[in-house]
């Protein structure tokens, strides 16, 4: 029993003052600039202290709207997607603790009993007899000393990939806020040039009532008849059309929210105004903000786990010793098993030793490939952040002189139908100037909708793109 503990003792030190045979890890450096792009583009885009950073801000407070936070609520409880992302992290974090628990022996208590019948002419003393056995034992089976570190680079790889799926599923929380935000913001805008066509419906048909009755009265062509009756057409079917883009908005939302019933209706934006505006974010100092993306760190722990791999390929080469040991009590009969003298132990210590064996050079050459891979995967996640960011930048940088712009553009626009309707009225112009006109004004109050909508939409995704939407905890992987 003293010999047992001695050499337990042995070993769990050796495993603790166990060389580690992994490469250094050295973080790589960015491949893209330290500044954020700069020119006319993105004037105005400059960090500014006063604003927060993306991952400084929750989603609860970067958007302004209660029934928005309600809908994300709900949806990142019940998103299947970011279930099945948070399944994949637990998953991970059940293996490393498997693996960790290697370092250390597994004790098992077993309990055998035998009875046999030996014939005469096999029996040492002659005469046929019955052998029993009977015994119960303490101890460990084939547990390896990782003197080399094998066991604590897998360890380390597991704990590498454990985080790297914690970050992905911080990710996937990052796009099902966006995603949600995207797709109410979507509903919202399409509503509104629903709003508009009807609106615009309203007023065809009381042109064309009116043209109608001036025909009959010989004020007006057929030829005006027919072009009003086209527009009426026409907003018929742009109503139609922005129906259909408003309920296929609605079943994309409710897909996000994953809820078996669909989003009430008191929550949805009845048009872009009614949705509140998110709050002002900086993009940071420097680049650097990118290596906090969940994308970017989950590639950079597949790199960690790459090279805590070739640390365990490497330690392939070297002996492997193992321990055998057990305490217990035997005997030949049930009833003394636990008697004194009975006691029993057993001690296997094992080496094993490779001398040739092609595989593990082969093995070694895929783990160097497999970093090599795993940093180039990491460097391109970071010029893609890289590539995101600037390219919200430049829309944030843009966008608001292109609102102001197509307002005016919609205020010329509406001053010259009115200008064109009076004329045609008066008989000075025909019916197509006001034709034109009302196409034109159409067309340009669609489009600032559409820019209005798309300078929400790059607001939500400078700050997702940034980072932000995220939870910034990761659960400890050692716990239960």
């Amino acid at each position: 029993m003293n010999r047992y503990l001695f050499f337990l003792l042995v070993g769990v030190t050796i495993v603790l003052k166990g060389c580690n045979l992994a490469p250094q890890y050295t973080k790589p450096e960015a491949p893209v600039p330290t500044e954020w792009p700069s020119g006319a583009a993105y004037r105005g885009t400059e960090a500014r202290a006063d604003l927060p950073a993306a991952t400084e801000i929750s989603w609860q407070k970067f958007f302004d709207d209660e029934r928005l936070h309600q809908i994300i609520d709900t949806a990142l409880n019940n998103n299947r997607d970011l279930r099945i992302a948070a399944l994949n992290a637990e998953r991970a974090r059940a293996l490393y603790r498997i693996q960790r628990a290697e370092l250390f022996p597994a004790l098992d208590a077993v309990g055998r009993g035998s009875k046999q019948r030996v014939p005469a002419d096999l029996s040492r003393s002659g005469q046929k007899i019955t052998a029993e056995q009977y015994s119960v034992d303490l101890g460990m089976l084939s547990w390896e000393i990782d003197f080399f570190g094998r066991i604590r680079n897998l360890k380390d790889r597991a704990l590498e990939q454990y985080f790297a799926t914690e970050e992905a599923r911080r990710s996937a929380q990052i796009l099902i806020v966006s995603g949600v935000v995207n797709a109410y913001l979507a509903l919202a805008a399409d509503r509104e040039a629903l709003k508009l066509a009807e609106s615009t419906l309203d007023a065809q048909r009381r042109a064309y009532d009116l043209i109608k009755r001036r025909y009959e009265l010989g004020l007006a062509s057929e030829l005006d008849v027919n072009q009003a009756q086209t527009q009426v057409d026409t907003a018929r079917r742009n109503i139609s059309i922005y129906t259909q883009l408003a309920a296929q908005d609605e079943n994309a939302l409710n897909l996000l929210v994953g809820c078996p019933s669909p989003v009430p209706k008191e929550l949805l934006p009845a048009d872009l105004h009614s949705v509140g505006p998110p709050k002002e974010i900086s993009p940071g100092l420097s680049s650097e903000v990118l290596l906090l993306r969940p994308d970017v760190m989950a590639a950079e722990h597949q790199l960690k786990a790459a090279n805590a791999f070739i640390g365990a390929a490497r330690a392939a080469f070297f002996p492997r010793i193992s321990l055998t040991a057990s305490v217990g009590t035997a005997s030949a009969e049930l009833s003394a098993l636990f008697n004194s003298g009975q006691g029993t132990w057993g001690f296997v210590p094992q080496i094993v030793m490779p001398i040739f064996d092609a595989r593990l050079w082969s093995a070694y050459d895929a783990t160097k490939l497999e970093k090599e891979i795993a940093l180039a995967q990491y460097e391109k996640a970071i010029q893609t952040a890289f590539r995101e960011v600037a390219d919200a930048l430049a829309v944030r940088g843009t966008v608001d002189e292109q609102v102001s712009a197509q307002q005016s553009l919609v205020n010329a626009l509406a001053r010259t139908y009115r200008l064109a309707n009076t004329r045609y009225s008066k008989g000075i112009d025909s019916y197509l100037v006001v034709l034109d006109a009302q196409r034109s004004l159409f067309a340009a109050e669609q489009a600032l909708i559409a820019i209005r909508l798309a300078k929400r939409a790059n607001q939500v995704r400078l700050y997702s793109v940034l980072g932000g939407g995220s939870d910034q905890g990761m659960a400890d992987p050692g716990g239960s």
